[in-house]
């Protein structure tokens, strides 16, 4: 009795600091079994080894599971599919780096996503459960907050004393120094802090404005913790300077915007042109803040504001040429790759993580001197062997699943859309509130998929387990009301 106690006394503090540790995905001490040799180290990682014996894979077996479980087994089986025709492309080893060792990681990495998945779908069993879970992960975010906020000084104003006394604390967990010039949060660079926060919290925090609800007690009026939250939120990602985490906000935004007035004009019964009226001006208000914002903020960082001054600097008004200026081509070069391999092998694809040995054959055929990044990856130097992917999830999967598997992954997908508006449509407000969030949370994934490529990252692996999560409990509710 007194061990049962001790292990569901373990399996509650490692729930909870799963949640907390959530925002450092690159943590400095990680085995090379676990990873250790890759940029993505999320820390929650330590705590999931934990739950996958105490709770999870018990569940697999004893309660009845959400059904994008069975969506999950076609993508997978896909992956394993390619992972096997790989090895009779006759790839040979680059740099001491084999097929095996390349197909294995990528396994592995596939997998600690999968145990995010499983474990965040089948833990919260009740509403109530849900809701802790989503505080807890708010005030995790909280502290991540707390040391962006700190990051933030030495953008307004620079000192060297201050900058390097946080620089220390950064590298002390994780792998990578500040940023002078844009804040990082607790993770390897600024376009991971701004896609997490997109990714993570913010849908939650604008289903419950939107709805007018709260996971917490306190409120002001109309105010609540999560109208703070947000103020935050938006203010941290503008200073993490992220094109992608900028375009992801507005999405949301918009993303709210449109889902606020539906749900009001069907209340009150507006006409369809004048609801289309106030919503297009409302949009233009919206996109017209941000332009605002960003070009505020921008002055506090040149390379950011290069989007706009190129148009008032350069006589070469080229999209192509502004691309250059922006440092976006290296990121196109990545995609043509991809998409190069993706129509060389389109059914299964090169299979997973052999997008690297196919990189130099695949480039695009144009001159590589204007993109230095580029050259760095293709010299023979050391660290060459680092690991390369497309820096897009989308043609990831096409580059080296195929179309077998990229078609497993949108249905895997589709299925988290069926529970979003199965959730949205709920007549129970707090069902609602929880259908909001994902249909937000969705929406920003299409978004950010396309500048993230990685299965280890827990963001979307969380994000789609909390909506198979909410709609397994909203299932189970009516089953109940029914009897």
């Amino acid at each position: 009795m007194k061990l049962r106690s001790f292990l569901l006394i373990l399996q509650r503090l490692a729930w909870i600091a799963f949640w907390l540790f959530l925002p450092i995905t690159s943590f400095r001490f990680f085995p090379s079994g676990l990873g250790g040799g890759t940029l993505v180290r999320p820390l929650s990682l330590y705590p999931l080894l934990l739950l996958l014996p105490l709770a999870t894979l018990p569940r697999l077996f004893s309660r009845p599971l959400p059904r994008t479980l069975l969506t999950l087994l076609p993508f997978t089986l896909a992956v394993l599919i390619s992972a096997a025709a790989s090895f009779l492309l006759g790839i040979e080893p680059v740099l001491g780096v084999s097929v095996t060792d390349r197909v294995l990681r990528a396994l592995i990495t596939l997998a600690i996503g999968l145990s995010f998945y499983l474990t965040v779908a089948i833990m919260p069993e009740s509403p109530a459960e849900l809701r802790s879970a989503l505080r807890w992960m708010t005030v995790g975010f909280s502290f991540a907050f707390v040391w962006g906020s700190l990051q933030t000084l030495y953008i307004l104003h620079f000192n060297s004393a201050y900058f390097n006394l946080l620089n220390q604390i950064q590298k002390a967990f994780s792998l990578r120094k500040l940023f002078p010039t844009r804040i990082s949060g607790a993770t390897y660079e600024p376009n991971w802090f701004a896609e997490q926060i997109n990714l993570l919290l913010i849908p939650w925090l604008l289903a419950a404005i939107v709805n007018n609800s709260s996971l917490f007690a306190w409120r002001w009026r109309r105010v609540t913790v999560e109208w703070l939250l947000l103020a935050w939120a938006v203010m941290l990602i503008a200073f993490t300077f992220s094109r992608a985490g900028y375009v992801n906000l507005a999405v949301l935004a918009l993303a709210a915007l449109i889902l606020f007035r539906l749900r009001q004009f069907s209340q009150r019964g507006f006409s369809l042109l004048k609801m289309g009226a106030r919503l297009a001006l409302e949009a233009a208000l919206v996109l017209l803040l941000f332009v605002g914002m960003t070009f505020f903020v921008g002055r506090k960082n040149d390379f950011f504001a290069r989007i706009w001054t190129y148009w008032l600097e350069t006589q070469d008004t080229s999209f192509e040429r502004f691309l250059y200026y922006i440092g976006f081509n290296a990121r196109l070069t990545y995609s043509e790759t991809a998409l190069n391999t993706y129509q060389a092998y389109p059914f299964l694809g090169v299979g997973p993580g052999n997008y690297a040995f196919f990189f130099e054959k695949m480039l695009p055929d144009e001159p590589l001197a204007p993109t230095p990044e580029l050259l760095r990856i293709i010299s023979p130097e050391e660290g060459r062997n680092r690991l390369i992917t497309p820096k897009n999830l989308y043609l990831r999967i096409l580059a080296e699943n195929g179309l077998l598997g990229m078609g497993g992954f949108l249905v895997f997908l589709i299925a988290h859309l069926g529970c979003a508006l199965f959730l949205w449509l709920s007549p129970q407000g707090e069902q609602r509130t929880w259908g909001t969030a994902a249909l937000f949370g969705l929406f920003s994934l299409a978004v950010a998929a396309f500048s993230f490529d990685s299965f280890a990252l827990p963001n979307m692996w969380v994000l789609l387990g909390l909506i198979a999560a909410a709609a397994q409990i909203a299932r189970r509710q009516a089953g109940a009301g029914e009897r």
